[in-house]
């Protein structure tokens, strides 16, 4: 059984120099910065360029106290590092974190690699880790995003030699994937199950407001913000991240070898789509009590109340044993 918590409106370490920072557009609408972010291009072993949006913190740091960990942000399926971007990352900058948010390949102003699909399971993780290996000088808490969380479960699973704090997991598809939900909606909402298929599968967010606003966002969203993210997430994948027949063989993820790792796992209670016994599959893999918030939607992060995930998140940040 998850917690339910319910709306209360409330008030050194470098990239490496292999980044690459004038690199050509490539998607049509493109995010426009925040102060204090700055947009680089990590190289991946195969050539390819990720994009990396980096928010550090503004607070000063007193070199004889504690270290706070890097927040690595890994967004899902037609999102990409902008997402992070609008809110979440000047509010954990502001909250003493150095912040950055991941494009995978194929999405946002990553590169995109040949083939029919971004990658698998297997090769996002081990894309996540190469930036985390060769970039960041502390271990990292990571912090996904509905597919972006179930890549991080397989990185926690099999990146063995990895160090990292701990991991939020948001809105996540569960350990044995998708699947699970899609049955689920079919014979218990077969309304919502079209819905859902209509809106993801087929696109059809991209070019309806209602159905765009009803997949991702609370019905009190205003038009201009979901428009505004529509033309977003329209040019944010040029290809799948990944190839969905391929993915359910290689599922569900392995248990963590790595007890000591921290795990939250976090949820909306109006998500159209992960939903209750998603997140509760969610938090019997890791043995800990899912959260989910009332009044807010599947992109948490970037809702009406995206200040609410992100304080649950802030308070178990600081209570993690750094």
């Amino acid at each position: 059984m998850a917690i339910v918590l319910s709306i209360q409106h409330l008030p050194k370490m470098t990239l490496n120099p292999i980044a690459v920072l004038n690199e050509p557009r490539k998607t049509r609408v493109l995010y426009e910065l925040k102060q204090g972010q700055s947009r680089v291009f990590h190289q991946l072993p195969s050539g390819l360029n990720m994009e990396v949006i980096v928010q550090k913190s503004v607070k000063e740091k007193n070199p004889e106290s504690r270290k706070d960990p890097p927040l690595v942000f890994v967004h899902g399926s037609y999102h990409s590092a902008w997402c992070w971007a609008e809110h979440w990352l000047p509010f954990f900058s502001n909250s003493g974190f150095d912040c950055f948010a991941l494009s995978l390949l194929g999405q946002g102003e990553s590169d995109t690699p040949s083939g029919t699909v971004a990658g698998s399971l297997q090769t996002h993780a081990g894309d996540v880790a190469d930036f985390i290996e060769r970039n960041l000088s502390l271990p990292p808490v990571l912090l996904g995003h509905s597919f972006g969380g179930l890549i991080i479960q397989y990185y926690l699973a099999n990146m063995r030699n990895e160090l990292h704090y701990g991991a939020a997991l948001i809105c996540s598809v569960p350990p044995s994937g998708n699947s699970g939900l899609v049955w689920r909606y079919l014979f218990s909402k077969p309304i919502a199950a079209f819905k859902v298929t209509r809106s993801l599968a087929a696109k059809a967010f991209q070019t309806s407001l209602s159905l765009c606003r009803e997949t991702f966002f609370s019905a009190t969203m205003e038009d201009n913000l979901v428009l505004r993210y529509q033309e977003l997430m329209k040019e944010s994948s040029r290809v799948p991240l990944f190839d969905l027949r391929k993915l359910n063989e290689s599922l569900p993820v392995p248990k963590m070898t790595d007890c000591s790792t921290e795990i939250l796992v976090l949820g909306a209670k109006d998500d159209f789509i992960v939903d209750a016994e998603g997140l509760n599959e969610t938090g019997r893999f890791y043995n800990v009590t899912p959260i989910c918030i009332e009044g807010v939607a599947h992109d948490m992060m970037l809702d009406c109340s995206w200040g609410e995930g992100a304080n649950v998140i802030l308070s178990w940040l600081n209570g993690l044993n750094r």
